[in-house]
């Protein structure tokens, strides 16, 4: 039987936006999903449930960018008050945030660590905000591919392949047992 095309229009459909780097993006849209690649980078999911708008950023670099070194647009600090700022102008209240860190991995050895770093920062940041940290993913070796829907508070994150050279120098497992996709959901 052939789904009737009033059944096909009743049916959600999803808006996907992916950020990059140096981006911020607030929405009250229900059927949006958020989405990011995370190495040592660093995401913060933020939403206000009562008001149903929520929404992510990514940022390179913890701080201010006081340093004089990369664009501002690359820096915690400008980012997550690109965020908060957005969350407010479309109706988020201050004291109802609550938020979701994901990233920070440490992907390539014998450097500076700069994803604990980051995530240092948004913890502080956040903290120093008032802002309820409700969980996330953060560190490890692996990269991430992240997906939040700001309106439910709903993320999801996918491990990505380990990409430092050292993780492929070991002999594969003999026996070939399933191996989990490394998928975690937070609701």
């Amino acid at each position: 039987m052939t789904p009737s095309v009033a059944s096909a229009a009743r049916a959600p459909e999803r808006h996907r936006i992916n950020l990059i780097q140096g981006e911020a993006l607030v929405d009250d849209r229900p059927d949006v999903v958020l989405t990011t690649l995370l190495g040592s980078c660093v995401a913060a999911c933020i939403r206000d449930p009562g008001a149903g708008v929520g929404g992510m950023n990514h940022f390179l670099l913890p701080g201010d960018g006081g340093d004089g070194g990369s664009r501002v647009e690359s820096y915690g600090l400008y980012l997550m008050e690109v965020l908060i700022n957005g969350l407010l102008k479309k109706g988020a209240r201050r004291h109802a945030l609550e938020a979701k860190i994901f990233g920070g991995a440490r992907t390539v050895g014998g450097l500076s660590d700069i994803g604990a770093k980051n995530i240092d920062f948004a913890t502080r940041f956040l903290q120093m905000e008032g802002i309820t940290l409700l969980g996330g993913s953060t560190g490890g070796a692996q990269g991430r591919r992240i997906e939040f829907w700001p309106v439910s508070g709903r993320a999801r994150q996918i491990l990505m392949e380990p990409t430092d050279r050292a993780a492929f120098a070991k002999p594969p497992p003999r026996a070939a047992a399933p191996v989990s996709g490394g998928d975690l959901e937070l609701f």
